[in-house]
């Protein structure tokens, strides 16, 4: 009799034990959509508090503290989105797994701003709306907070629907509508969202064919060749360098300017040096 009734008890223990692993996985399976959700939240709430602490006592400590705070929630979206933009291509080649290219992308993304970020602040803040156009300051300034929520809101709708959308053109994009609805047609700068709205045209033109370019250069010097190792350890560190290059020159003539004046045939040297020291 013992037998048979210890056997039924590790039935019922095997069977319970069952239903906590299922209990489980679905406690993790519910809940981690609410971890990204948490931990968005309190990066929120910390850009909000430092904000806070930087100005201490200042009267408009209210508009930087929400600025920051919008801006905190853009610079989420800009991660979903924009990032994944970037990095997709080397990840879905293998390239790159995921962890690294979100590390590398946080580094350069922000690398970027700090470094070769001026001139587009500079369209953005006062090249497509004229801050004197709107009768008061304060007008101004709400104006451009309703542009970064309105941008982060739209690029934020698009990556749930996993659209890749382009931070740029949300952000000019809402720039324009409210200065429009703040002070009508008439405080837009037509000329600069003329140049604006045909980079957007231009550039993908241009990724197109350079982008073809470097493809069919691959597939002649390397893809097609019988020794496909030979050919790469000879062309691969010449793309290098080319890639280093380019961005060399961009650097010394954009990135540094705010340090050092640097012409366009400096830039081209730079750019040549570094890139020849690196292939």
């Amino acid at each position: 009799m013992s037998e048979p009734t210890s056997h039924n008890q590790w039935k019922t223990l095997d069977k319970d034990l069952g239903r906590i692993s299922h209990m489980e996985y679905a406690t993790s399976y519910v809940s981690r959509p609410l971890v990204g959700m948490g931990i968005s939240l309190a990066f929120l709430v910390i850009a909000g508090l430092l904000a806070s602490l930087f100005l201490g006592t200042e009267p408009e400590r209210f508009v930087v503290i929400t600025a920051a705070v919008f801006g905190a929630y853009m610079a989420l979206n800009i991660g979903a989105n924009d990032v994944a933009n970037n990095m997709g291509p080397a990840v879905g080649a293998n390239a790159l797994s995921m962890g690294s290219a979100i590390l590398i992308a946080a580094v350069c993304e922000s690398a970027g701003a700090l470094l070769a970020g001026g001139d587009v602040v500079s369209t953005i803040s006062k090249g497509i709306i004229d801050p004197s156009g709107m009768s008061e300051t304060r007008t101004f300034i709400w104006a451009m907070m309703a542009a970064l929520l309105s941008a982060a809101l739209w690029v934020n709708l698009a990556t749930k629907l996993g659209a890749p959308v382009s931070t740029t053109h949300s952000v000019v994009g809402g720039v324009m509508g409210a200065g429009i609805a703040a002070a009508g047609f008439g405080a837009v700068n037509w000329p600069t969202m003329g140049q604006i709205a045909a980079s957007w045209v231009i550039s993908p033109v241009l990724g197109g064919i350079i982008a073809a370019a470097f493809l069919a250069l691959i597939k002649s010097r390397i893809i097609y060749r019988d020794d496909k190792i030979a050919a790469a350890r000879i062309w691969v560190p010449v793309l290098v360098g080319v890639m280093a290059g380019t961005f060399a020159a961009y650097l010394a003539l954009k990135g540094l300017k705010r340090v050092i004046s640097i012409d366009l045939p400096s830039a081209l040297l730079i750019g040549l040096g570094l890139g020849l020291l690196t292939w």
